[in-house]
């Protein structure tokens, strides 16, 4: 009998790397070469979606969303991250225990690793390529922000690709979900998947333990324990791993 495969789905900003204010920059680089105005509204990033973050900021400067003006968008902040590759490293940094734990899991036969992230698969490659992160998730799997507004569709996608891929059906609860804002959560719940948060972005602990999230980790440092989480298909409700878990 085959060993029951496990889906790891990861968020990438302040979840596995931290670029603190690339977002705004590459958007108000974007939003001028496309519709010729400066950045004066800036959107909430953490949870959001490209296509929801470039529709609100297209509204709020007074440019049409239609899909040609969000594609163009997409366009010019995929050139803008391309051309930032040989400085990223400098612009943010792995956080601590991503690299090690993305390394464990992809040893694991029955993981399949993969991505549901708001990024477009070309913003998440750039990034996680600057740290050697890419080795370890399966890119062709993921779900990423092009595709909806809406987080939870993202999730949907992924499991569609992996199913599709690796020839297998992935029950809800063998679905892992791992990111750091309650959007995170939100999107695993409405799937029935596992919700794991982490409290490395600007949700703490307390606020990611009360919208529900499965398990709640301070952060990635400790690999043994954050991997035994991970593997965990079907975790009591609110677990919460010891700090530096």
């Amino acid at each position: 009998m085959s060993e029951k495969r496990i889906l790891v789905l990861w968020d990438v900003d302040q979840t596995l790397v931290d670029y603190s204010g690339t977002g705004r920059e590459w958007y108000g680089q974007a939003l001028t070469t496309v519709a010729g105005v400066e950045l004066a509204h800036v959107p909430a990033f953490p949870g959001r979606t490209e296509r929801s973050i470039t529709v609100e900021l297209l509204e709020a400067h007074g440019v049409e969303w239609t899909e040609e003006h969000v594609e163009r968008m997409f366009a010019e902040l995929i050139s803008i991250a391309t051309a930032a590759r040989p400085h990223l490293t400098s612009l943010g940094r792995a956080l601590p225990g991503a690299p090690q734990v993305l390394a464990a899991l992809a040893g694991r036969p029955e993981v399949v690793q993969s991505l549901v992230t708001g990024n477009l698969v070309e913003l998440a490659d750039c990034k996680l390529a600057a740290f050697d992160l890419l080795p370890h998730v399966d890119l062709e799997v993921g779900g990423y922000g092009s595709v909806s507004t809406d987080r939870h569709e993202l999730v949907a996608a992924a499991r569609r690709a992996a199913e599709a891929k690796y020839g297998t059906t992935f029950d809800p609860r063998s679905i892992v979900v791992i990111g750091d804002t309650p959007h995170d959560v939100a999107a695993a719940q409405h799937h029935g998947a596992v919700a794991v948060a982490v409290a490395t972005g600007r949700h703490s602990v307390a606020e990611l333990v009360a919208c529900g999230a499965d398990v709640v980790l301070t952060d990635l440092s400790d690999t043994e324990a954050v991997v035994a989480c991970l593997l965990r298909t079907a975790p009591g409700d609110g677990d919460q791993l010891p700090s530096g878990a």
